[in-house]
């Protein structure tokens, strides 16, 4: 289970992401569009295995959550266990609102994992949780395609899908 501040993209965006699932999909590589149908296209703030949706709208009231940031997607990049994403261009902006949400949240006491905390996180839009190793080259290619990404980021909320969460803020 994992329960992420998740901010939401603008229709346009939102549209190139899952045609980009569905290309991955065609080609019989899992893309997080076909995994259970409820995600949407976003970048993660902060994630855990679970986090209380009411202490983070507490720990947030009053805060823009993402609201108005601009976030261009330039690469392509891959973590350990074959997860392949949109890396987004890092910016003074989004760090400063990336360090204002987690001093919010570590104030109302919101527990999250270490490598979402300010300077270790990595902001990027997830396309796959398992590439299968022989069709990385070819995924991460069909990817490039499909950049540049300038996004404007519409909303945010808290998921928790495994739960049937979504919290908006």
């Amino acid at each position: 289970m994992v329960a992420a501040l998740e901010l939401y993209l603008d229709v346009d965006t939102t549209r190139r992401v899952r045609t980009l699932w569905r290309a991955l999909d065609d080609e019989g590589i899992p893309s997080l569009g076909s995994l259970h149908q409820k995600h949407r296209p976003h970048v993660s703030l902060a994630a855990a295995h679970r986090i209380d949706p009411h202490a983070v709208a507490s720990a947030l009231d009053g805060f823009p959550v993402g609201r108005g940031l601009t976030l261009e997607f330039d690469f392509v990049g891959q973590f350990v266990g074959r997860v392949l994403w949109l890396g987004v261009t890092v910016t003074e902006e989004l760090l400063a609102h990336h360090r204002a949400v987690h001093e919010r949240l570590t104030a109302g006491g919101v527990e999250i994992w270490d490598h979402y905390r300010p300077g270790r996180w990595v902001p990027h839009c997830t396309i796959s949780l398992r590439v299968p190793n022989p069709v990385m080259a070819p995924a991460v290619r069909r990817c490039l395609e499909y950049l540049p990404i300038r996004a404007t980021v519409v909303g945010a909320a808290l998921a928790d899908h495994s739960q049937d969460i979504s919290h908006n803020l």
